[in-house]
This record gives structure tokens, C-alpha cells and sequence, in this order.
């Protein structure tokens, strides 16, 4: 495995670390202050998380810096399945595609849809440090056919990459988001006849597709200056009988039953597995907390995302997988976990796949 610079590291933990630490800013716009999550300057979460503050940031720092487990990239190749435009305009509707971290390529009504699409070889504000691919996307970004749409749950740098939404820009039909965010997509220059933003449990109809943005347990920022200035979410996904729920970014809470209530039973589940740890249990799951969720909502079958393309978090690469596929093992659930790049029929989804231990040996 190759090693990492000091200074490489000290300055991944600082992007890591500076968006728990970020600050609110004011003048909101006049839908953002209408919100019933907009409250003196800055969206909130119904429940209060808890803050790292200024001593545990700073300890969680020298962590990410000097004493930061190896085994937090793998030391073989993640198998990629390579995609061709050819290849996808010929694959049958409700097929799915996971082309890392939170990236899903969805074929829904003939048309393409992508979740936090982040095709950039960093998550970062810059492409010279900051957390780095495992694997190269499954397929480059001019080979992508012509989007129907493009899904954003929150503004963080590993779901909101604006090279990737720059390059995207001309040939999306439409961009959908949470309040805020859609803003800053505008001011990159994506028209903003193409741009639709939702406040929670809001809905909108685009390319045959009903989406409804429901709640999560996040924050949002991009700097020192932004902090909760635009909404996070999950998502609703209805087309052709077919229910899916993309879970963004959440700490585990009660939102998941209610939504689960109102717009389960859902065929699949994208649920956040992985960049989890006890020192930010608010607003990232642990895979126990991310079984019950999935249970909340009604899921049949789970993919876990979030995981298996950057270097996040303290915990090993691959034990995401390894928890949750125990754990629903024990819990009698429905696992899909597809290499990068392999379909997935969302109406016959194949199951059991244990592909990262096949890289161990």
C-alpha cells in the first residue's frame, strides 16, 4: 500500500474535520426563510446534534495526522466493471449501477439518473490533497448518455463536486435538490430554468419520476463561513411501481419510521454505511443503526453506499461491509452489495456477494 505524506494527511483530516467545525451564516433567501427548518439564519435538525468543539476537533486532528490505521485503504484494487454508453442505453429499465461512494446510476422510464454524482479523484476543494479515489469511476463522464436527472442530497464535497455538475450541466434535464443547494449550483452556471429545489416532504414530477425530499440528520457547509446555510436530505424515488429511498447522509433517528410510514414499502433501499465513528454518532449511522433504519422504512432489499471510494473516516475500508452483511445475516434482511460498475435489477436484485474478502486473498 502506498504510503502517505505527513503533510497529505494533516491536510485530508483538516477538509475531513473543517466541515463538523463549520460556522452559520445569515441573509437567507426569502423560500429558504420560509422554511420550517430555517431558524435565525441557518436550517436546523429537529433534535439538536451534539458539536466536537474546539478540543476534540483538535485531538480528532493529530488522529487523522499521526496516528491513522492503515488498513483505512485497501491495499489491492477495488474491481470496477467497466460501463459503455452502448451498454447502458440497451440495459432494461430499473437497473441500477453503483459507480462508488454515494454515486448510483438509476434507469428508470428510459431515462438516467444519477445520485451525488462526484467523478473528480478527490473529494475536496482541491484536487492536489484531500481524500482520494480507491477506484476510478466505472465510466468517464463524456460517456455518460444524456441524464433525465440529477439527484443531490446535501452540499458536502464527497456528494456536491462541481467539476462533475459543470461537466454534467449541458446534457441534464433537470437537477434536483434541497433548499439551498440548488442555488449554488446556479451561481457555477447551471441554468436555473434546470434547477429545482425542495424543502422537506416537498415533491416534484420530472422524466416520468415522482421525488419527494424527506428528512435527515446531516449538516451542510462547504467552507468556514456556510455552515447549514442549505438544507440536507433524503430522497423519495417513484417510477414504473418501482419505490426506492436514497438515505444522503443521516444520523440515525426517529425521521426513518415516519418515512418508512408515509411512503413505504420500499423495493430498495441506498442506505449510508460507512465514514461512521462513535467521536460523530449524530449525523453518521453505524451499520447497526443503518440495519434499523432500513427496517424503519419498510426496505426489502438493502444496497449499502457511502462506503468503498475514500478514505473518510478511522475505521477500516472494508468494515462497513463485513457489519452490515452480518448484520443482516442475524436480522433476516436482504443485502444487494454489486461490484462497482455491475448492474443491479431493482425487480430481481441478486444478493449475497462478498467481494471485498475476495480482495484479502
Amino acid at each position: 500500500m502506498r504510503r502517505r505524506p505527513l503533510i497529505t494527511i494533516l491536510l485530508s483530516g483538516v477538509i475531513v474535520i473543517m466541515a463538523y467545525c463549520t460556522l452559520s451564516s445569515t441573509d437567507p433567501s426569502a423560500t429558504v426563510a420560509a422554511s420550517p427548518q430555517h431558524r435565525d439564519g441557518k436550517f436546523r435538525n429537529p433534535v439538536a446534534v451534539n458539536q466536537l468543539g474546539f478540543v476534540k476537533t483538535a485531538r480528532l486532528l493529530w488522529t487523522f495526522a499521526f496516528a491513522k490505521p492503515a488498513n483505512t485503504v485497501p491495499a489491492q484494487p477495488v474491481p470496477v466493471h467497466a460501463l459503455t454508453r452502448a451498454q447502458l442505453l440497451v440495459a432494461p429499465n430499473n437497473t441500477l449501477y453503483r459507480l462508488g461512494h454515494s454515486t448510483v446510476l438509476l434507469k428508470l422510464q428510459s431515462g438516467f439518473w444519477l445520485t451525488d454524482p462526484v467523478f473528480s479523484e478527490r473529494a475536496s476543494p482541491f484536487q492536489w490533497l484531500g481524500p482520494r479515489r480507491f477506484h476510478a469511476p466505472p465510466i468517464a463522464l463524456d460517456e455518460l448518455p444524456p441524464l433525465a436527472g440529477v439527484i443531490l442530497s446535501h452540499d458536502h464535497y464527497d456528494h456536491l463536486d462541481r467539476a462533475t455538475v459543470l461537466a454534467l450541466a449541458a446534457k441534464t434535464a433537470h437537477f434536483v435538490t434541497p433548499l439551498g443547494v440548488g442555488d449554488t449550483l446556479i451561481k457555477w452556471g447551471v441554468p436555473a430554468a434546470k434547477v429545482r429545489q425542495l424543502d422537506w416532504w416537498q415533491s416534484t414530477e420530472a422524466g416520468g419520476l415522482r421525488l419527494t425530499a424527506t428528512p435527515s440528520q446531516h449538516f451542510s457547509g462547504r467552507g468556514l463561513t456556510d455552515g447549514n446555510k442549505t438544507l440536507w436530505a433524503s430522497w423519495v424515488v417513484q417510477a414504473d411501481g418501482v419505490n426506492v429511498f436514497f438515505s444522503g447522509d443521516s444520523g440515525y433517528f426517529k425521521g426513518f419510521k415516519e418515512i418508512g410510514d408515509k411512503y413505504g414499502p420500499f423495493d430498495l433501499t441506498m442506505m449510508e454505511t460507512g465514514a461512521y465513528d462513535p467521536q460523530w454518532p449524530d449525523v453518521h449511522m453505524q451499520p447497526e443503526q443503518t440495519m434499523q433504519a432500513h427496517i424503519d422504512l419498510r426496505g426489502k432489499v438493502m444496497l449499502p453506499i457511502h462506503n468503498g471510494t475514500f478514505d473518510l473516516a478511522l475505521h477500516a475500508w472494508n468494515e462497513p461491509f463485513e457489519r452490515i452483511a452480518a448484520l443482516a445475516e442475524q436480522r433476516g434482511q436482504q443485502l444487494a452489495t454489486p461490484e462497482i460498475g455491475q448492474p443491479l435489477s431493482l425487480r430481481e436484485p441478486h444478493f449475497g456477494e462478498r467481494w471485498w474478502q475476495k480482495m484479502e486473498k
